[in-house]
């Protein structure tokens, strides 16, 4: 049993790193098959899950290069806010004329580009604990699928029952998407022509024990912006939906 010991900490801290990061996860993909008929409403959940984890995977063998290339967080956070409209508005809902297969791959597809979009600072913290562990790194992940459908599933039913929770879910979308928008290198570089004091230091662990630094906009901004996309997924929905009532 000596071989197993070294490998049970790196998986508990990537265990406990899928914990706290699971909710975002969970909320995407309990939005995007809240439409789906009750007896496709699981799988959809499964495969999101499937999509979402298989992902992490990808990512994590070239995360490190993902995350400095210049623009790809504002291109994502575009991205994630317009995901946040359209599962604000309820797009799926409207698709009548569409097959129930089409709708399912349709869940399956916003919840694998939202969860694309989202994963490329959680994979970092994982991969980290993992330790470079492939093979661990990957097991922990599965283990992460049920309690990732298990939140879905419950948010789903809560979703049932209270719908105000869709905005704000898709409230929760443009606020990640603001987050990340203003850590992208050329954004923060653009910050930081503008007063090096915008940007402070902070530290964060590198999943073995210690510590690590990362430059980091400073709280104002940095939430600033994060309000300001919640914000404008809330609005940008509201303009949309009171559209399509008005033309029906």
């Amino acid at each position: 049993m000596e071989w197993i010991t070294p490998y049970l900490a790196p998986l508990f801290k990537i265990i406990w790193i899928d914990l706290l990061l699971s909710g975002d996860n969970a909320v995407v993909i309990a939005l995007a098959c809240r439409a789906l008929p009750p007896e496709q409403r699981r799988m959809g959940m499964i495969l999101g899950a499937g999509a979402a984890i298989a992902l992490r995977i990808i990512f994590a063998i070239f995360i490190t290069y993902l995350l400095n290339v210049p623009f790809l967080k504002v291109i994502g956070a575009l991205l994630l806010l317009w995901i946040g409209v359209k599962l604000a508005v309820g797009e799926d809902e409207d698709g009548h004329n569409v097959e129930s297969s089409d709708n399912l791959w349709r869940a399956v597809r916003t919840i694998a580009i939202a969860d694309a979009v989202m994963s490329l600072d959680n994979v970092l913290a994982i991969a980290a604990a993992a330790g470079g562990n492939i093979w661990l790194f990957v097991f922990g992940l599965l283990l992460s699928i049920p309690l990732i459908i298990f939140g879905s599933q419950l948010l789903s039913s809560l979703i049932d029952r209270f719908p105000v929770i869709v905005w704000g879910g898709a409230a929760l979308l443009g606020w990640i998407a603001g987050e990340m928008l203003v850590t992208d290198p050329i954004v923060m570089d653009w910050i930081k022509g503008l007063n090096p004091a915008y940007l402070t230091t902070v530290q964060e662990s590198d999943g073995h024990g210690g510590m690590v630094s990362k430059i980091m906009p400073i709280a104002t901004i940095f939430y600033g912006a994060a309000v300001v996309g919640a914000a404008a997924v809330l609005g940008i929905g509201r303009i949309v939906k009171s559209r399509r009532t008005s033309a029906a």
